[in-house]
């Protein structure tokens, strides 16, 4: 596997490095012998944030946690990406069964079966509203009266949908289409 580290507002030591090779390493079984590890480590305030992308085929694997302590922000970072990567074997595995299935098997997909690898997705509510024309400014400030961490609304410049998001970082974020 190869690492890149970087540092915001913070110097990503030898030693921070070596740790973070070394608990990343425990998945190297799971993961391909070319992977490439990117991991940003930064300084926000008096807290300490460090993410760990993993691009794969078709996949991006990542986590991040924040924390006081820099050492304690490794493990819940690694735990997250090993779930992850359990998962997206698991769907793998399950896509390569289903592909193999003989017609017969096939009759028999469509019952439900309880299985712990697979945890089919379920949506819960579905909501519907009207998308009014307006610009990204009124969007944030009606994303803001209603309480919530996004919004989603008609650009009155483009006539496209946009979302706009609040970060992590208390500041605002914008997606538009291509």
């Amino acid at each position: 596997m190869r690492y890149t580290f970087t540092g915001k507002n913070i110097n990503v030591f030898d030693e921070i490095k070596a740790r973070t090779e070394k608990k990343i390493d425990r998945m190297q079984k799971l993961l391909p012998d070319d992977a490439e590890v990117f991991v940003t480590v930064s300084k926000i305030r008096h807290q300490f944030k460090m993410e760990v992308s993993v691009p794969l085929h078709k996949r991006l694997l990542r986590a991040e946690v924040i924390d006081n302590d820099l050492n304690s922000c490794l493990d819940p970072v690694v735990d997250a990406l090993e779930r992850q990567i359990k998962k997206y074997k698991g769907r793998l595995r399950e896509k390569h069964r289903r592909n193999t299935a003989t017609s017969e098997e096939m009759v028999f997909i469509n019952e439900p079966q309880e299985s712990a690898d697979s945890q089919e997705v379920v949506i819960q509510r579905t909501k519907r509203f009207a998308l009014k024309p307006m610009t990204a400014q009124d969007a944030v400030m009606e994303m803001e009266l209603l309480g919530h961490s996004f919004f989603v609304f008609r650009s009155s410049e483009t006539d496209e949908v946009n979302v706009v998001y609040k970060r992590n970082d208390e500041e605002y974020g914008l997606i538009e289409p291509e």
